[in-house]
Formats: structure tokens, C-alpha cells, sequence
């Protein structure tokens, strides 16, 4: 499975950004995606996650209300809304395919993107 993110940029504070995942290879094997992010000098955290079917979500505190993850089975591609983003948003962020439903502790998923650069200037 390769995943290919997009739509990272610079944005001012409370500006919105919309990232994409396209998968390609063996799609038919993912189960749950996610959007993970690490900042300058800290560890890599889970903002957003999304069952197979679409229809459970789970999200960072941090990001509750501002962002939204969804996926289009027949595009092969996930996103992330990032509405009234703040400087405490800026890092990396990583798309994130799991061969199975859920995320855990110790489970982080098993095909990672490259990663894009999101940066919220105040």
C-alpha cells in the first residue's frame, strides 16, 4: 500500500486547510485510516482516526469541534478538515493505513505517507 498526502501549506490562525490521502497497491486490504501530526520536538501523536465503513470517528481532544476526517472508499483517498487552526496546530502530518479496525496504544497502523507540512502562523 502507498499513501500520498497533499494539501499542507501556511495558513494564518483561524484559516482552514483540507489535506488529502490518495492509497494506491493493495487498497482493498485497509481498514481503518488515520492522520497523525509531530511537531518540533515532540512525539508523534493520533489527531483523527476512521473506521472502514466511514461511520466511526474518533479525534484528539486537541482537535475536537475544528477538524473532521472522512474517506471516499471509491476514490481511494481520505481528508482532513482543519477548520480555525492555531499555531499549536503546525507540524508534520502523517496519513496513516491500518490492516485492522481500530487504533491503540500499542498499535499505530502499518503503512505511513510521507508526510506534509502544515504551518499556522498567528
Amino acid at each position: 500500500v502507498q499513501l500520498v498526502e497533499s494539501g499542507g501549506g501556511l495558513v494564518q490562525a483561524g484559516g482552514s486547510l483540507r489535506l488529502s490521502c490518495v492509497a494506491s497497491g493493495r487498497t482493498f486490504s485497509i481498514n481503518a485510516m488515520g492522520w497523525y501530526r509531530q511537531a518540533l520536538g515532540k512525539q508523534r501523536e493520533l489527531v483523527a482516526s476512521i473506521t472502514s465503513g466511514g461511520g466511526g470517528t474518533n479525534y484528539a481532544d486537541s482537535v475536537k469541534g475544528r477538524f473532521t476526517i472522512s474517506r471516499d472508499h471509491a476514490k481511494n483517498t481520505m481528508y482532513l478538515q482543519m477548520n480555525s487552526l492555531e499555531p499549536e496546530d503546525t507540524a508534520v502530518y502523517y496519513c496513516n493505513a491500518a490492516l485492522y479496525p481500530f487504533y491503540s496504544s500499542v498499535y499505530a497502523g502499518d503503512y505511513w505517507g510521507q508526510g506534509t507540512q502544515v504551518t499556522v502562523s498567528s
